[in-house]
């Protein structure tokens, strides 16, 4: 498993989530709550003032900020030499407001947490994290996760904090009342039909399954001949905040790099280009079981797809527990289904904290740095719902989580998907990343709210296009 890890996180620049992470144009990440970016305090006193900048991962919510503040004030209090200070800016536009500061030379000094995915957005920004290494306690931590965030020059630009496996949500009731059992608890487990058929737990099934967990406005599913798809008030399935192509093409088609095995030759592969015609068949096909982009946007369907309890099964990394306090109290945990051949092509985001380069106050950045990943680090996962990745944590981690949510069952589910990462990460490092992710990003806003539109046709352009943005990073 830590050997798969370091492909998957690490590497040339892997994965993060999403957090959530990290807003897909469809529906965002809950950021609404956050407040807007104020100018940053003058430092109290003799202290030196380390800026902590949270949005460009999770930590924006409402339901976050107030654990964030909380964890800033005991450290204040704690010591008279460093003031923390928050700076809380909205998921949608943190990377935009990132860049804008580093530019202009008033970076902050600690940014997260933050995934593979909005790190890979400053690529070459982080500080090397080496000289610090002699006092870093790695007790309980895998070495792999360590190595993790190497560069390929060997800089240390992070270390290990929170890891989020993919799972499926799925709300009990949803299926009782559709007389359908529940999602496998564990990996190799059949599925149990209505009739009593095992059956594999596969996309098929899911999609199967979905059908029947879809439902209109008259109480028909879709696989009935009187289903009305143009007013549905249930949906069977969704990815939840994972729309990004490279997600879906990641959980459908198998993990591989849009930038080739080479880091610079543009590939499409075939298997995604089938995931995501699956995936718009699914919204917009002459039976949906998924909401598209318009249903995501509508305000019945908030604050989040899943939470708003009209979807029945949703896949997304185990960070979703940070934000589903309103899916109500029927919900659970399954694992995640595998291809057609038995293959658990699953997904595993990694979030940390990093430290900019550019920072003015590095040694004080590594004290708050260790404070976030040490005494914080319990609380800080709780809230983001990421499991610790130190093992020392990891109880306190679930025994919080239990407390949190004493209706789940089956929290087993996360620590099993540990052996199921994308390698390589949907989130790997492509060249000229920004310019490539929003191109990406062009796509996916297609797919969720055009409902005809020629896919390998789309891919192809979509291949030629980020060789093209490839090519300008050479």
């Amino acid at each position: 498993i830590a050997s798969m890890l370091v492909s998957a996180c690490g590497g040339a620049a892997p994965a993060p989530a999403a957090p959530a992470q990290e807003a897909a144009p469809a529906e965002a990440a809950p950021a609404e709550a956050a407040p807007a970016e104020a100018a940053a305090p003058a430092a109290s006193g003799d202290r030196v003032q380390v800026r902590w900048f949270i949005g460009l991962g999770t930590g924006a919510d409402a339901q976050q900020i107030p654990v964030e503040e909380e964890i800033v004030k005991r450290f204040n209090e704690s010591q008279d030499r460093i003031e923390l200070v928050m700076e809380v800016v909205p998921n949608v536009s943190a990377r935009d407001t990132l860049a804008t500061q580093i530019a202009s030379g008033n970076g902050p000094d600690i940014i997260g947490p933050v995934g593979w995915d909005g790190s890979n957005s400053f690529y070459g920004q982080y500080l090397d994290l080496a000289p610090y290494m002699m006092n870093f306690d790695a007790e309980g931590l895998d070495p792999a996760l360590i190595n993790m965030y190497q560069t390929e020059t060997g800089a240390q630009v992070g270390l290990p904090f929170l890891v989020f496996p993919a799972v499926t949500y799925y709300q009990k009731e949803m299926f009782d009342e559709a007389g359908l059992n529940y999602p496998p608890a564990s990996y190799g487990e059949k599925y149990v039909m209505p009739d009593g058929t095992e059956v594999d737990w596969n996309w098929a099934t899911v999609e199967e399954i979905a059908k029947i967990l879809t439902v209109d406005a008259n109480g028909n599913d879709a696989t009935s001949p009187d289903f009305d798809k143009s007013n549905i008030v249930q949906y069977g399935f969704s990815f939840q905040w994972q729309t990004d192509l490279r997600y879906i093409g990641s959980y459908l088609g198998g993990a591989a790099p849009l930038a080739g095995d080479d880091g610079k030759t543009a590939t499409v592969p075939e298997s995604w280009v089938e995931a995501w015609k699956w995936w718009h068949n699914a919204m917009w096909g002459d039976t949906p079981i998924a909401p598209s982009g318009p249903v995501l946007a509508a305000p019945e369907f908030q604050p989040s797809g899943f939470a708003s309890e009209r979807v029945a099964l949703s896949v997304a990394p185990s960070w979703y527990t940070c934000c589903i306090a309103d899916a109500g109290e029927t919900w659970d945990l399954g694992v995640m289904p595998t291809n057609a051949e038995g293959v658990v092509n699953s997904r595993m985001d990694a979030d940390t904290f990093r430290i900019l380069k550019d920072t003015k106050n590095p040694d004080e950045a590594y004290e708050v740095l260790s404070y976030l990943l040490g005494d914080a680090a319990v609380e800080l996962a709780t809230i983001y719902g990421g499991m610790p990745a130190r093992l020392s944590q990891q109880q306190a981690f679930f025994d919080a989580k239990k407390e949190q949510f004493p209706f789940v069952t089956n929290w087993d589910a996360i620590v099993q998907g540990l052996a199921h990462p994308d390698v390589p990460s949907a989130e790997a490092y492509m060249p000229n990343y920004n310019e490539a992710r929003d191109r990406v990003t062009q796509l996916e806003t297609l797919v969720m709210n055009e409902a005809t539109i020629d896919l390998d046709a789309e891919a192809a352009t979509l291949q030629a296009d980020l060789q093209s943005i490839f090519d300008r990073a050479q």
